[in-house]
């Protein structure tokens, strides 16, 4: 995955604007892609890969992984005893 270029959609920045209070970044998302705690399948063939935020809430990150390319489609924070 390393070797892979990622873009995030219009939709992905918009929400990384709106969540920066709370301490999510690019750099969060991509950290999380690289190293989760857990991945799962999500709808349409997309994964979701998911690591902490803090010690209650977690952050999900939902992408397709495409041949030369990883698409993040969206991202939103959960509280963490729903997702374990």
């Amino acid at each position: 995955m390393r070797n892979k270029k990622v873009e995030f959609t219009l939709h992905a920045e918009d929400k990384l604007k709106r969540l920066t209070r709370i301490g999510v970044t690019k750099e969060k998302s991509l950290e999380i892609i690289e190293n989760p705690e857990k991945v799962v399948s999500g709808y349409y063939g997309r994964k979701i890969a998911q690591g902490l935020l803090s010690k209650d809430l977690i952050l999900r990150v939902v992408y397709e992984e495409r041949e030369e390319e990883i698409m993040v489609i969206t991202v939103y924070p959960g509280e963490r005893r729903r997702y374990e």
